[in-house]
């Protein structure tokens, strides 16, 4: 604890907006390095192990963000100013993520030299988070070697967040044929594309979530016509999607396209649905430290990740991106003790196993 609010400190008084990281990459790995770690870093990625590693176990990650949004403009305070002021953290980035990954660190640091847990402990402070950018979790996954589950420090209240949803960004293009209006010339093709957009508004999907509730489709925009008086020969509109873990992006998009005239394309697959059964034996863990599970209505690296992962950390999500950001210490003590008998727990569990 002595270490980590100073260094959350000075952290939060070097700016890290996303693909902007480099400063406080420098800072984290010089604290790593000053505690005998053995540093790794890729870009703005930095990562270590604990010092008995053993090539034979696979490994538990224990993973945030050091990266930023920008400052909005109802901030009343210096963001980069650290002060604490009756109990809590003030700073850009002081709950979102910097208690959580300071917490994480806390507890890496207590097992660090222990020689008798059943897994690797591996820790990772990484960038552009907040832009699900490609810099970040995902560049290093291949350097990571045998991880098979993670803990992804955000601040959820020290609750765990078993389930996050996915995102789907469609392209939808509508064709007409152009015509003169004043003579009803032509295939309008907005009277087409409203036939797909009402399917979009009432299809509800077949599989519901225990945690996330049904899947979710809104069109966002809309685009047609150059004249008042031609009819349209095309029409696009965006569709935001938003899955649960039933829909992998691939089912979801041939059962649109199955149901809709518009050629669909999807911008990107990457941020995938997420889920970890509340049997595995971190989330047992967990409960049996009265922590409690939810499915979390927002995303973080967990989308990104090819291993089971569980979002959990001190602080408040309500706080996070707002002015004036804070994170209360003693949220952040209450965080390390939360990681270091969840991971003392689970480890119990894999050996009876």
């Amino acid at each position: 604890m002595k270490r980590v609010i100073p260094l959350l400190q000075q952290l939060i008084a070097t700016p890290s907006f996303s693909k902007e990281e480099g400063g406080t990459a420098d800072i984290i790995a010089a604290l790593l390095q000053s505690q005998g770690c053995a540093v790794q870093r890729k870009g703005h990625n930095v990562w270590a192990t604990n010092t008995h590693f053993d090539q034979a176990k696979p490994s538990l990650l224990l993973n945030s963000h050091h990266d930023t949004v920008k400052p909005n403009s109802g901030y009343t305070r210096n963001p980069y100013e650290a002060a604490i002021e009756d109990g809590k953290l003030y700073g850009l980035g002081s709950n979102d993520a910097g208690g959580p990954l300071m917490a994480l660190l806390g507890a890496f640091l207590h097992f660090k030299e222990q020689t008798d847990l059943p897994f690797n402990l591996l820790y990772a402070a990484t960038a552009e988070e907040e832009i699900s950018g490609k810099g970040g979790i995902e560049s290093i996954i291949n350097d990571l070697g045998n991880v098979q589950l993670a803990i992804v420090g955000e601040p959820t209240l020290m609750q765990m967040a078993v389930a996050e949803r996915g995102l789907l960004v469609l392209d939808a293009t509508v064709t007409g044929k152009a015509g003169h209006a004043a003579r009803n010339e032509g295939v309008n093709a907005i009277y087409l594309a409203m036939k797909d957009i009402e399917w979009f508004r009432t299809y509800q999907f077949e599989k519901d979530s225990e945690w996330l509730g049904p899947v979710s489709m809104n069109v966002t925009q809309i685009n047609a016509g150059t004249a008042h008086n031609q009819v349209p020969a095309e029409c696009t509109f965006v569709v935001d999607v938003r899955l649960n873990e039933h829909y992998p992006h691939e089912e979801a998009l041939a059962l649109i396209r199955q149901h809709v005239s518009a050629t669909v394309k999807e911008r990107s697959t990457r941020i995938k649905p997420s889920f970890i059964e509340t049997t595995h034996p971190l989330i047992a863990a967990g409960q049996a430290l009265g922590m409690s599970v939810y499915g979390s209505p927002t995303t973080s690296d967990m989308a990104l990740m090819p291993w089971k992962a569980v979002k959990l950390g001190p602080g408040d999500s309500a706080r996070s991106h707002s002015a004036d950001e804070y994170i209360y210490v003693h949220e952040i003590e209450q965080g390390i003790k939360g990681y270091i008998d969840l991971i003392e727990g689970y480890a119990q569990l894999v050996k009876q196993a």
